[in-house]
């Protein structure tokens, strides 16, 4: 009794160092996931993640023992169900992600397990003898004899996802040497400083959200600015629209200010302005000269040839 207290009280114990060292949790399932790539997966992230596994009752019993003291880890406690497990990090999550979803193995399919996704046959040849015909037919595979052996004539989705797969399925499959689930790890929920999310949200590109962000910011600033509400977005349209305003209102009355003299009066004076327009520069000139000497030639030549081309016959 004492060593089974003891060893709540060292988990206990590990779980809290690790929830205050690490500011980001994976809450992983682990279902179907062996010994072996678990082991593997611990491997793959040394250094930047710690795995971490316990009973739900005890994990559960735990956190809630931490909230007096951090509410924010109450947060975990609604995705502490099922077979599930911790990895621990303060990496780039995509990074640590990216490690934990790559450790999938091929598995066979085994009588009454859930199929994670659709399984389907492929048609071509099996190889096996006809006398295996009856199987195929009694599951509704659509076969034909060719050369001696038994040939599926087209694909035929066998096991539907979520659905149990059959002993008369499975036995099908490893006939047909067919492994249609990989098993590995798979995240529910991520924990970073104190929130939670779902793990397609590390899927979102910092583009989006500029972009997001960009559009949010627009739409404030045109509902202020049609409800006359000053918002931060919309004050510097308002200031802008206010100045268009006042120097409507200056051109249109004698009011005016220094920085507004020299508008109102090109407006008065345009002539005056248009001498001061950048001239042809030196360098463009002869270009400029060329250019007419060529049109000149041209419509030179142009007059000559307008005899059709006998001048010198009648000349």
């Amino acid at each position: 009794m004492g060593g089974r207290s003891a060893n709540k009280s060292g988990y206990f114990e590990k779980l809290k160092g690790l929830l205050e060292e690490y500011k980001s949790i994976f809450i992983v399932t682990v279902d179907n996931v062996s010994s072996q790539q678990m082991h593997e997966i611990r491997h793959a992230l040394r250094g930047d993640g710690v795995v971490l596994m316990g009973k739900n009752t005890m994990v559960r019993r735990a956190i809630k023992g931490f909230v007096a003291d951090s509410p924010e880890y109450e947060r975990l406690l609604p995705f502490v169900k099922g077979n599930v497990g911790f990895v621990f990090t303060n990496g780039d999550l995509k990074t640590i992600r990216d490690v934990i979803m790559s450790n999938k193995v091929a598995a066979p399919a085994r009588a009454g397990a859930v199929a994670p996704a659709d399984v389907y046959i492929p048609a071509g040849n099996t190889g096996m003898e006809p006398g295996k015909t009856s199987f195929f037919q009694a599951l509704g595979v659509p076969t034909k004899i060719a050369r001696g052996t038994i040939e599926i004539t087209a694909e035929l989705k066998l096991v539907e996802a979520g659905n149990k797969v059959g002993a008369s399925e499975a036995t099908l499959l490893n006939m047909m040497s067919i492994s249609p689930f990989t098993y590995g790890m798979g995240i529910s929920q991520i924990y970073d400083d104190g929130n939670t999310f779902p793990p397609h949200v590390l899927d979102i590109e910092e583009s989006q959200l500029l972009k997001t962000f960009s559009s949010a910011i627009t739409t404030i600033a045109a509902i202020s600015l049609a409800a006359n509400f000053p918002t931060l977005p919309s004050v510097i349209h308002s200031v802008v629209n206010s100045y268009k305003k006042v120097l409507a209102v200056a051109i249109a009355t004698e009011y005016e200010w220094d920085e507004i003299k020299e508008l109102k009066d090109r407006i008065a004076n345009p002539e005056a302005y248009a001498a001061a327009a950048p001239a042809v520069s030196s360098s463009a000139a002869p270009a400029a000269a060329a250019a007419k000497e060529e049109d000149t030639k041209a419509d030179s030549d142009e007059e000559d040839s307008d005899d059709g081309g006998f001048g010198d016959m009648f000349g």
